[in-house]
């Protein structure tokens, strides 16, 4: 392990990317948009507290399929409706696109954070008929915080939490830019004040340290511009789930913001890695 002082520079992507801001009013200006024009179904509420909703922006062609997707924010800021703006490339594609809030760090911590997103997924499956999707199509992606829970969901094992769900409730998972070895976070002075890990509690939360549940396939991507730790955290999760890893997608000349932008863009490697990982590139 580094020194704090090392940690607390590699994860602050605020002052690595310089101009983050013009990436988030872009996420915003084309998310409201988004909502703007598009069928949606908003704040459906998959659990009892205040930030249990989510937004689903149906297909209406397609093979049932739906992808979850997990915003990012260090597990306490950001929300759903910044992330808008990935579905009208999705739903052209036929694929309905649900996403999710959930509780922020520090009114709730990132276990509780990793249960609700369990609700989710819980609640995408019993609920999926009533949208046009297919219960037995379901992925999940996500950036930053929502890239270390969508490798948490797939470690998830399902029928222990409600035995009525099946072993692989979704079907893939795409890490984008996360988190999976958590203990530096606990030395990262600006962020832990709001996460209150110690050392057990991020092992608890860290996906390096659970297998994967099943073998379905889990695809990663990290910008490659990005710092050196989160290169390294993609590349240690990849080696960790050996047996469920179907690969790594390169994104060169993107940063920790930039990256996602290739989820809402058809030609770039990272919409093509998606459609790969949901096999609808046949």
């Amino acid at each position: 392990m580094k020194d704090a002082a090392f940690y607390s520079r590699e994860y602050n992507n605020r002052e690595l990317v310089p101009d983050h801001a013009r990436w988030v009013d872009h996420w915003e200006r084309d998310s409201e948009r988004a909502r703007a024009t598009m069928t949606s179904h908003l704040e459906q509420r998959y659990g009892d507290s205040p930030g249990e909703t989510m937004d689903i922006f149906p297909a209406r062609k397609g093979d049932g399929s739906c992808m979850m997707f997990i915003h990012g924010g260090y597990w306490r800021s950001r929300d759903k409706r910044d992330f808008s703006f990935l579905a009208p490339a999705w739903v052209d594609a036929g694929v309905s696109l649900a996403v999710v809030n959930y509780g922020l760090c520090p009114q709730v911590t990132v276990e509780e954070i990793v249960r609700q997103m369990l609700r989710a997924g819980r609640w995408l499956w019993l609920h999926a008929e009533d949208y046009g999707m297919d219960e037995d199509r379901l992925y999940v992606s996500g950036h930053s915080a929502g890239g270390h829970l969508t490798a948490m969901m797939m470690a998830a094992v399902w029928p222990a939490f409600d035995r009525r769900l099946p072993k692989d409730l979704f079907k893939g998972g795409l890490a984008i830019s996360g988190i999976y070895d958590m203990r530096p976070m606990v030395q990262v002075d600006w962020l832990n004040g709001d996460l209150r890990l110690d050392e057990e509690a991020a092992i608890r939360v860290s996906p390096v340290f659970i297998p994967a549940a099943t073998r379905a396939p889990l695809m990663t991507c990290v910008g490659g511009d990005e710092s050196s730790e989160f290169r390294r955290q993609n590349a240690l999760l990849g080696e960790r789930w050996r047996g469920a890893f179907a690969g790594d997608i390169p994104m060169p000349g993107t940063h920790h913001f930039s990256v996602i932008d290739g989820l809402a863009n058809p030609s770039s490697a990272l919409f093509s890695g998606a459609r790969r990982l949901m096999k609808l590139d046949r």
